[in-house]
C-alpha cells in the first residue's frame, strides 16, 4: 500500500493501515514528516522547534489528543486560556462573553444579539440549518448589520478578500462550534507528534521516504506503479494525500474526469514569524478587523508558551491568506519585514525594529480552500476512477475549516474505507 504525503492525513492513514497488518509506504517529498504543521528548530542549538504556521488544539480535536496519548506523548499537551482579542476602532476586544459585551463599536442591544448568535452557533449540531445560505446573508440577518459591518464583515472581507461575500454559512459555523476557550498546545512543538508518528509507523514494518516527490501514477487494475524522484515502486492500493491539482498532473487522465468536479479554489497562506528580544502584546491571539493592516492575524506564541522554551524569545506570527498572485509572494523576506514594521508599531507604539533579533517568512499554495455554496458538489469522490487509487485532501474535511485533528480525523476513516474495500474484494474472490 502506498501513501503519497506525508502530513497529518496521509500519516494517521498509513498508522492505522499498518496496525490492520498492512504493508505500507509513505512518500513525502520534503525532508520532514507534518506537512503543513511542519516546525523548524528558532534554535540550532535546542530540540525545540516552532511550526512554520501556527497551531493549536481544542478542546474539540479529540482524534488529535487521543493520538496524542497514544503515541506517549500526554504529559507533553499543555492546555491554559490564553487572551483571544479582536482589533477594531484602534482597540483590542477579548473574544470572550465579558469581553464581547465591552464591544462598544456598536450598541449594547446589538452587543447583547452578537452574544445571542454566536451561543446559537455553538448549540447547532451540525452545518444543515445553513445548507444554501452565505455567511454575509445570515450574520447580517441574525446578528444584524451593524454587528456585520463593525466586526464580522471586516473579519471575512480580512480571511476572504474579494470572496467574502460567497463564503458558505456552513464554514462559519464549524469556525465557532468547534471552538473552545481552552487552547492546546504540545510542548516542544507540533513536530514531535508528526515524529511519533513515523516512528511507530516503521516499528510496525512501514516504510518512509523524505526527499522523495512522486511524478506520475499509473494503474492497470492489477498494481499501482509510482515514478518517483528515487526511482519507481509497485503497490497493490494507494491512498494521495497532496492537493487534487498534484493528482490530476501525477495521473492526466483524470483531468477530463474531473472536468465537472474541480474542486474548491484555495488561498495561499504567508506568514511573517519575529523573534523579539521583548514582549509586543499582552494577547495571545489578534484577529485585525481594522483597515490598513498587511496581516489579518498576530500571533504571539509565547503569550501562550514560556520564551524560556526559546531561549528568551518573544516569538510571533503575522499571518495572511491571500490570493497565490498577491504581490507579497515575490517580495523579499527583508522587504516583508520593512512593510510590516508601521503596521506594528500601529498596535504597539512603543515598538522599534531593534527588538527584532530574527525573522522567518514562510508561504504555502492551496493552504485555505475558499468554500462557496455547492462547495460539496465540486469535491471529488474519494474512490477515484482509476482503479485501487484514493484521494483525500484538505478540502474533503468540510464542514470543518484547515485544522490538524481533521486532517488526522480523514486519516483514520480513509484508512477503514481501503480496508473495508479490501476485505469486499477479498470476499467476492
Amino acid at each position: 500500500m502506498g501513501v503519497i504525503g506525508g502530513g497529518a492525513l496521509g500519516l494517521a492513514a498509513a498508522l492505522r493501515l499498518a496496525q490492520a497488518g498492512v504493508r505500507v509506504t509513505v512518500i513525502e517529498q520534503e525532508s520532514r514528516l507534518g506537512g503543513l504543521a511542519v516546525g523548524f528548530e528558532t534554535l540550532p542549538e535546542s530540540n525545540v522547534t516552532l511550526e512554520k504556521f501556527y497551531h493549536h488544539l481544542f478542546r474539540t480535536d479529540r482524534t488529535a489528543i487521543r493520538l496524542i496519548r497514544e503515541l506517549g506523548l500526554a504529559e507533553r499537551l499543555i492546555w491554559q486560556t490564553p487572551v483571544t482579542a479582536t482589533l477594531r476602532g484602534g482597540r483590542v476586544y477579548p473574544m470572550t462573553p465579558t469581553g464581547m459585551l465591552r464591544f462598544d463599536q456598536v450598541p449594547l442591544a446589538d452587543r447583547l444579539r452578537l452574544i445571542a448568535t454566536l451561543a446559537a452557533l455553538k448549540l447547532a449540531p451540525n452545518e444543515r440549518p445553513f445548507v444554501g445560505q452565505t455567511a454575509t446573508d445570515w450574520t447580517r440577518r441574525w446578528a444584524g448589520t451593524r454587528v456585520y459591518d463593525a466586526l464580522l464583515g471586516p473579519l471575512l472581507a480580512g480571511k476572504f478578500g474579494s470572496r467574502a461575500p460567497e463564503v458558505a454559512m456552513g464554514w462559519l459555523w464549524s469556525r465557532f462550534h468547534e471552538r473552545s476557550l481552552a487552547l492546546g498546545y504540545l510542548r516542544g512543538g507540533f513536530q514531535q507528534l508528526y515524529d511519533a508518528l513515523g516512528e511507530r509507523l516503521r516499528a510496525l514494518g512501514g516504510e518512509i521516504l523524505l526527499g522523495t516527490q512522486a511524478t506520475s501514477i499509473r494503474g492497470n487494475g492489477d498494481v499501482v506503479t509510482i515514478a518517483t524522484t528515487d526511482g519507481s515502486r509497485e503497490f497493490d492500493r494507494l491512498l494521495v494525500t497532496a492537493p487534487q491539482h498534484v493528482l490530476t498532473r501525477l495521473a492526466p487522465e483524470l483531468q477530463s474526469e474531473y472536468e465537472q468536479l474541480p474542486g474548491p479554489d484555495f488561498y495561499s497562506a504567508h506568514v511573517l514569524i519575529l523573534a523579539l528580544d521583548r514582549p509586543l502584546t499582552g494577547q495571545y491571539w489578534i484577529n485585525v478587523a481594522d483597515p490598513g493592516y498587511p496581516f489579518l492575524v498576530l500571533v504571539e506564541h509565547t503569550n501562550f508558551m514560556p520564551p524560556a522554551d526559546y531561549g528568551g524569545l518573544h516569538l510571533v506570527y503575522l499571518g495572511n491568506y491571500l490570493p497565490p498572485d498577491a504581490p507579497v509572494f515575490s517580495q523579499s523576506d527583508a522587504e516583508v519585514v520593512e512593510s510590516y514594521l508601521p503596521a506594528i508599531k500601529r498596535l504597539n507604539p512603543s515598538f522599534d525594529g531593534s527588538w527584532v533579533r530574527a525573522h522567518w517568512v514562510f508561504q504555502a499554495p492551496y493552504a485555505q480552500p475558499i468554500v462557496t455554496g455547492g462547495y460539496l458538489d465540486r469535491l471529488p469522490p474519494h474512490r477515484t476512477p482509476l482503479p485501487d487509487i484514493y484521494f483525500a485532501a484538505m478540502a474533503h474535511v468540510y464542514p470543518q475549516d484547515r485544522g490538524q485533528n481533521y486532517s488526522l480525523a480523514l486519516g483514520e476513516r480513509m484508512a477503514a474505507m481501503i480496508l473495508g474495500d479490501a476485505r469486499a474484494a477479498s470476499g467476492a474472490q
